[in-house]
């Protein structure tokens, strides 16, 4: 497939680093979105962005031929696939760190001096 500067492309979420989310356009392709691709505001945390194994849109805004590399960007698209009805998908991982997370929130919550119930 022919790729151009500013084309819209589905691709795949391969894995997550800090300064980036690396993904497969396609057989040939990879590519990076750079930290300063994600968002118009500081960025604390790559991993609320994106997911690996989710298929998401980015934006291209560099190709490499020579190497098969494309750089992407993610902060001026509506760049989530949702399901068909409109819902946001579950992770792989299920809501599993929320099912952990939420007695401890629960907990600090009924400690605080000014909560009353």
């Amino acid at each position: 497939m022919e790729y151009h500067i500013g084309d819209v492309i589905k691709v795949k979420v391969s894995s997550i680093e800090n300064y980036g989310i690396f993904v497969k356009v396609d057989e040939t392709y990879n590519g990076l979105i750079h930290i300063s691709e994600m968002s118009e505001k500081f960025v604390t945390n790559v991993r609320n962005f994106a997911f690996p194994g989710e298929e998401i849109y980015a934006k291209i805004v560099g190709i490499n031929d020579d190497n098969h590399q494309i750089k992407l960007s993610i902060k001026s698209i509506d760049y989530r696939i949702t399901n068909k009805k409109g819902r946001v998908m579950e992770s792989p991982n299920g809501f599993s760190k929320l099912k952990e997370a939420l007695p401890i929130w629960i907990e600090e919550k009924l400690q605080e001096d000014d909560f009353k119930y």
